[in-house]
């Protein structure tokens, strides 16, 4: 049975546990009373509970950025909701992602507490974390600017996190470098700032030499296998967003090679 499946079945907001807890039982509603009957839930250790844990983190905190400047525009709520649209959600999924959503966009939301049972529940997944991150950027350069809010809440959560500041910075510039690649695969000739984007998106400067490109290709692939990052905690219906991370590491490694044999 899937991590949802045990979720509408057993109920485990309530049994999940702290703030992740509380408000997924909250957003299920029914689902916690059963809970209470059935006595049923997930292993402290197990990869449901790491799903639901990853899947309630995502969207409350993706709903307290929304706000960090005071309100929620309608873009940023088009900006959410293109994100939902992006997963293979089920139609109660996508409803329990917008609710946790507006739950993060309240102003008793507690970001620390959120933040430190999503790191707890999480353990050493340095990957599972950084696929959080990448989201969370996703959300907040999807209108093509961060503002200084937004800027001081994703330095708070690298801090909770235990997430690298410099880290953040690199996961930025491959986000812009695949924002401006979009097209640029299509050109028959590559332009010298496919190229360099090419090279951004695998974390590398130019002049990079083969062995340092194959082992960075070899590492951003690993970090986004599908496999992996299920067995780790990511809910199998948000691995889109891993599949489109590793089909732009494979266009841009495919492009460098093309051009350093030219």
């Amino acid at each position: 049975m899937s991590w949802w499946g045990k979720l509408a079945g057993g109920g485990i907001g309530l049994l999940l546990g702290g703030p992740l807890g509380g408000m997924l039982g909250a957003v299920l509603g029914h689902q916690v009373d059963k809970a209470k009957k059935l006595k049923m839930g997930f292993d402290p250790n197990s990869q449901e509970r790491a799903q639901a844990a990853f899947f309630t983190a995502t969207f409350s905190v993706m709903g307290h950025i929304a706000k960090a400047d005071g309100q929620v525009t309608q873009q940023e709520i088009q900006v959410a909701e293109g994100i939902f649209s992006h997963m293979n959600f089920q139609p109660e999924q996508r409803q329990a992602a917008i609710e946790l959503f507006n739950k993060g966009k309240q102003d008793d939301f507690n970001l620390q507490e959120v933040l430190a049972q999503f790191k707890q529940e999480c353990g050493r997944k340095i990957t599972l974390i950084q696929m959080f991150m990448q989201i969370q950027l996703q959300a907040v350069y999807a209108d093509g600017s961060k503002h200084a809010q937004e800027d001081r809440i994703l330095k708070e959560i690298c801090a909770a996190l235990g997430y690298p500041v410099s880290m953040l910075s690199q996961l930025e510039a491959m986000l812009f470098s695949q924002q401006q690649s979009q097209s640029g695969y299509a050109h028959q000739t590559p332009t010298r700032n496919d190229i360099k984007n090419a090279y951004s998106i695998l974390g590398l400067e130019e002049g990079a030499s083969e062995a340092e490109i194959k082992k960075a290709y070899r590492r951003l692939m690993s970090q986004h296998h599908p496999d992996k990052l299920i067995s780790k905690g990511l809910p199998e219906e948000m691995i889109q967003i891993a599949t489109d991370k590793s089909q732009q590491i494979q266009k841009a490694y495919e492009l460098i090679k093309k051009t350093t044999k030219a």
